[in-house]
């Protein structure tokens, strides 16, 4: 960390403009986020009024069990989640200088869906649930680096990285699924439900698990602030101010495949989430990446939110996958991205 403070003496002139359009903007978004979080605490097989959900916040009321048990820990999964793939999205993006950069995408949610099932298949019962989200986080950066590895020819482009990311995501789709039906019916069945994104079961120990990981990780990325408003100048611009580009890259592919790892740890597959966030996020706030990476957060934990509401609300007494939601909205979206980018996609 110490290239980051050596150079910000030399950045004086790329200064944050916190300008009143994007806090006031950041204020809005944290204030939906909050009404839909007692959205969906309301929200379920049974409706709780507004007013029971906010006197048991504040005190206690007759639907303690339902939520402070059932719902409360589901809803601040999805939070966790949202914002944790928000976040690796706008850095993925950042980094490869694609649009089409994701998680998903790119194949590094692949690989942590590797991680996972490996541990659900092999290790749940005998090792701590605890270690969930290290297994994940591993197998996504086994895999990340493979892609890189293989992108690699006289340097790496963006789309070759997409291409090959893609082809990869399929690869350890294969290995999960070859898993999955080779494997006894009730971890079979707790697999198939992980991949399908859902956060039904969510609990306690779940959050408190990955509740740190993620923001830790988040307020990592938010010391890089200046690093990425410099890079955003070009390589040649920031490696002349002292930036030492690969390196601080390196450390923000890390970030990212924490975060995208710790997320879907528990979630499973909730796809499209680090693709959608960061556009909103541009198209709203200043581009710095500050505000960017909050921006990002809170709007992937709206969208996971109201894909949950939906998920539990829409198919009563069914209750469907929130990831079904999330690919529905961010399948249409990808398909508009690569049709705007289509010239670019051409090496």
């Amino acid at each position: 960390m110490t290239e980051y403070f050596t150079f910000r003496n030399k950045s004086d002139s790329i200064s944050m403009q916190f300008h009143t359009r994007s806090l006031a903007t950041l204020v809005l978004l944290a204030m939906a986020a909050c009404i839909v979080f007692v959205i969906s605490l309301s929200s379920g097989s049974s409706y709780i009024p507004f007013s029971a959900v906010i006197q048991e916040i504040f005190s206690e009321s007759d639907h303690a069990f339902v939520l402070n048990e059932l719902r409360l820990p589901r809803v601040w999964m999805a939070v966790f989640v949202g914002a944790g793939l928000g976040v690796s999205g706008l850095i993925l993006q950042g980094m490869i200088r694609n649009p089409l950069g994701s998680p998903d995408i790119v194949g590094v949610t692949g690989g942590a869906s590797v991680g996972t099932v490996l541990f659900i298949v092999f290790l749940l019962g005998e090792v701590s649930v605890h270690w969930l989200p290290l297994a994940s986080i591993i197998g996504a950066a086994v895999v990340t680096v493979f892609i890189y590895l293989l992108s690699w020819k006289s340097g790496v482009t963006p789309m070759r990285l997409i291409l090959v990311g893609i082809g990869i995501s399929a690869l350890t789709n294969a290995i999960v699924t070859m898993f999955m039906v080779s494997s006894e019916s009730a971890v079979a069945s707790k697999v198939y439900l992980w991949l399908t994104g859902s956060l039904y079961g969510a609990n306690w120990q779940e959050v408190w698990i990955i509740s740190p990981v993620i923001l830790l990780l988040i307020l990592i990325s938010l010391f890089f602030t200046r690093v990425v408003d410099v890079k955003h100048l070009g390589d040649d611009v920031a490696l002349g101010m002292g930036v030492r580009v690969q390196f601080f890259r390196i450390l923000l592919l890390a970030l990212s495949v924490g975060l995208a790892g710790a997320a879907v740890s528990f979630a499973g597959g909730i796809a499209f989430v680090g693709l959608i966030a960061p556009h909103i996020a541009r198209l709203l706030l200043h581009r710095s990446f500050g505000l960017l990476v909050i921006g990002s957060a809170l709007i992937g934990a709206l969208i996971v939110m109201v894909s949950d509401i939906i998920a539990r609300t829409a198919f009563l007494p069914s209750d469907i996958p929130a990831g079904v939601f999330t690919a529905g909205i961010g399948a249409p979206f990808f398909i508009y991205l690569l049709y705007r980018n289509r010239e670019g996609m051409k090496e």
